[in-house]
């Protein structure tokens, strides 16, 4: 039987596997190593985890069991962790000297935390927020301490902030932009959202810079210093401002890497037994954070490994939905806008509802909704398309039940 090795249990792998379970059981014999120790979770839950509203048990998506009925072998944990892909012998071997051989491999090796470069980041008490882990070191955490630092303004970090302050913590939020989720939303829903957060107890530092972490004589974090001579308390500091692709095990066995592991479009990096997937990857310059493109891209490659060989990977335009701390927002495409762009706007103050559309050229190009996203997908129709909007323009702004 062909042999698949998968370096990576997380969603964007598995649920390539999953796919090609679904197109051919029979196919081939799959073997998944995963560096950490569990079974294949959702990392957009641990959100979720962190604040309370779920259990780790709630998201698993396959546990063990799952693994052994469909007759794959799981290797876990950091001894199982691959450390080198001999593409020659077509290979790859683990920590621990653990060797499979493979016919094709798939590389969905994910992403790692950025972590700024800053005096004191090895304190203890200084964390990323990446991996079941890292939420369980910050449970334990809210227990024991009170004063976390956030660094980071992004979903992730504030989506960290939120839970920390609902396990009791005094949050301060540090941004280095003066917009809030600034890669998603404009000035104006960034200061409602601002607004919204500071009234359900979060601080916010907005366009600070750090300037070192200091220590008590324990080496623990005590405090955090700015570059304007501002200084926090802190018994927890989270770095939480972004990631960036684990492309070193791919860069090690040769691959063409350049942000990413650059693929084409169905997948295949330029070893032709190789595929990857995920945040590990580059597609015609894009990188990737968000599931659902990394979904799209295991229905793609899932459909060449079973050679069914059709189906080809497009970047869409980006579209963002966000639940941060209970507030919609969508975002997509170009929401800012330019001279040769015009601009729909419409606010509910009573409400909280700020709606803002980016039209060029009678076509619909970008869009940022605060408060009610009901019509989000629509939006996400009309942009993708490129259908004009000149016979609806009058009632876009309010939904497509007014058009």
């Amino acid at each position: 039987m062909t042999k698949l090795v998968v370096i990576g249990n997380g969603m964007a792998g598995m649920r390539t596997v999953e796919e090609v379970l679904r197109a051919d059981p029979h196919q081939y014999e799959i073997t998944v190593f995963g560096a950490e120790p569990h079974a294949n979770y959702n990392r957009i839950m641990l959100s979720s985890v962190l604040s309370g509203e779920k259990n780790l048990e709630d998201i698993f998506i396959n546990d063990r069991a799952w693994y052994q009925q469909h007759n794959i072998t799981l290797h876990t944990g950091a001894d199982k962790t691959v450390v080198s892909i001999d593409r020659q012998l077509r290979q790859v071997v683990t920590q621990d000297g653990t060797v499979a051989a493979y016919d094709r491999l798939l590389i969905s090796t994910g992403s790692k935390a950025v972590l700024a470069d800053i005096p004191g980041k090895s304190l203890t008490g200084v964390l990323s927020f990446r991996d079941i882990a890292d939420v369980q070191s910050m449970l334990s955490y809210s227990q024991t301490h009170q004063k976390a630092v956030i660094l980071g303004g992004g979903l992730l970090g504030l989506e960290a902030a939120n839970g920390l302050a609902l396990r009791g913590m005094d949050v301060t939020v540090i941004h280095n932009n003066a917009v809030l989720l600034n890669r998603q939303m404009d000035q104006h829903a960034s200061k409602i959202l601002q607004k919204e957060l500071e009234q359900k107890g979060l601080t916010f530092k907005m366009a600070a810079n750090v300037k070192q972490l200091v220590g008590d004589e324990m080496g623990h974090i005590k405090a955090v210093h700015f570059a304007n001579g501002d200084s926090l308390d802190c018994d927890l500091f989270i770095m939480a401002i972004g990631v960036r692709p684990n492309i070193k095990l791919a860069k090690a066995a040769g691959l063409y890497c350049e942000k990413g592991i650059v693929v084409n479009d169905t997948l295949q990096s330029y070893d032709p037994r190789i595929y990857a997937v995920g945040e590990c990857i580059q597609h015609r310059g894009e990188t990737f954070g968000l599931v659902a493109p990394l979904y799209e891209q295991a229905k793609v490659c899932a459909n060449h490994l079973t050679e069914h060989g059709v189906a080809q990977y497009l970047t869409l335009p980006t579209a963002t939905k966000l639940k941060v701390t209970g507030i919609n927002l969508f975002s997509m495409g170009d929401f800012i806008g330019d001279e040769s762009s015009e601009t729909i706007q419409f606010t509910d103050s009573d409400l909280t509802i700020y709606k803002k559309l980016i039209i060029k050229a009678n076509k619909l190009v970008g869009a940022v909704l605060y408060g009610d996203t009901r019509d989000s997908f629509w939006y996400q129709e009309l942009l993708e398309s490129e259908q004009s909007i000149a016979d609806i323009r009058a009632g876009l702004i309010f939904g497509k039940a007014y058009v």
